[in-house]
């Protein structure tokens, strides 16, 4: 194999395994959200779920410039708007009641579910591809 197509192997391989980490934090977030868990608990699990995320959207974003994407921004502006909501249900965590906040991070877990599916996925071909 190719270096470049094992480095292309590599990124999406490290990539799927974020995006396992990242839905599984989400995950526990909306059930932590929907069983009234302890508030200083859920609010550390919303800090590593945005952590993360933080994390996970920069590499992305830079294999994304290495590999000069013709979806960047696109792409880009999804992580910006699942960010602002995540910052945005930490905002609010204190406040407002937590059945609210579970129907947010539930929604919040379906965009993210089907941005995988989609965008990440047509990256995830067009690294595969060595494009």
């Amino acid at each position: 194999m190719s270096d470049i197509k094992a480095f292309n192997q590599a990124a999406n391989d490290c990539t799927d395994g974020e995006h396992q980490v990242q839905l599984a934090l989400l995950e526990k977030l909306c059930v932590a959200l929907e069983t009234g868990a302890d508030a200083a608990n859920t609010s550390q699990l919303l800090n590593a779920l945005i952590d993360y995320s933080e994390a996970h959207f920069m590499s992305e974003e830079l294999l994304m410039r290495m590999k000069s994407y013709d979806d960047y921004e696109d792409h880009q502006d999804d992580h910006v708007h699942m960010l602002e909501v995540l910052r945005d249900l930490k905002a609010q965590l204190d406040s407002d009641p937590p059945t609210l906040l579970a129907s947010q991070a539930r929604a919040m877990l379906g965009f993210i579910s089907q941005h995988i599916a989609t965008r990440d996925k047509r990256l995830a071909d067009h690294v595969r591809q060595g494009l």
